[in-house]
């Protein structure tokens, strides 16, 4: 039996769910920087998912959320491997944001990046990040963790690269995780 009226015409979404807040897909000529700005406060998490390629090889990219520049409030943890060798690292940030990721000339690197408790203004914030590409036969896996060390409530995100542009196409979508 259909079900009609208000119910039928109901857009409420679920807990737990993604809900689409913004998509930026890089341009002709490329970009050193991806913004997402005005973030709504009114989910528990955030996800920014994305593929993204560079002009140069093995670039890194970094994130910074509120437009902070202070190099001592980011941090980023990593456990890389490439099919032959692994590796782990820790890095202190610069004025650019904690490192995120590495992005290459040769194919799109993939990624999932999770910002918990974005707007909780009571805690520092968190994120979570699994990257990676595989070009037959070598290719990276990253699991990542990033720190920014402020309990403000994240309301814009700065993807950007140290040299050079992201080439078009790299395309960034954030998502908000609906509270239970």
């Amino acid at each position: 039996m259909p079900i009609l009226g208000i119910l039928a015409s109901s857009t409420a979404v679920a807990a737990g769910s993604f809900e689409s807040i913004a998509t930026v897909t890089v341009g002709a000529g490329g970009s050193s920087t991806i913004s997402f700005t005005s973030i709504p406060s009114t989910y528990t998490h955030l996800q920014l998912r994305g593929i993204a390629k560079h002009s140069s090889s093995g670039v890194w990219s970094a994130i910074k959320f509120n437009s902070d520049s202070t190099g001592a409030n980011y941090y980023a943890h990593r456990l890389y491997g490439n099919g032959s060798s692994a590796g782990v690292e820790a890095t202190a940030g610069d004025g650019n944001g904690a490192r995120f990721t590495t992005i290459y000339n040769t194919q799109f690197m993939g990624f999932v990046l999770d910002i918990l408790d974005y707007a909780n203004t009571n805690k520092n914030k968190t994120c979570r990040n699994l990257s990676g590409f595989d070009a037959n036969g070598s290719g990276e896996l990253n699991y990542m963790s990033q720190l920014w060390a402020s309990t403000s409530a994240i309301n814009r995100i700065d993807i950007s690269v140290s040299s050079g542009n992201m080439v078009q196409y790299s395309h960034f979508a954030l998502y908000g995780i609906k509270s239970a």
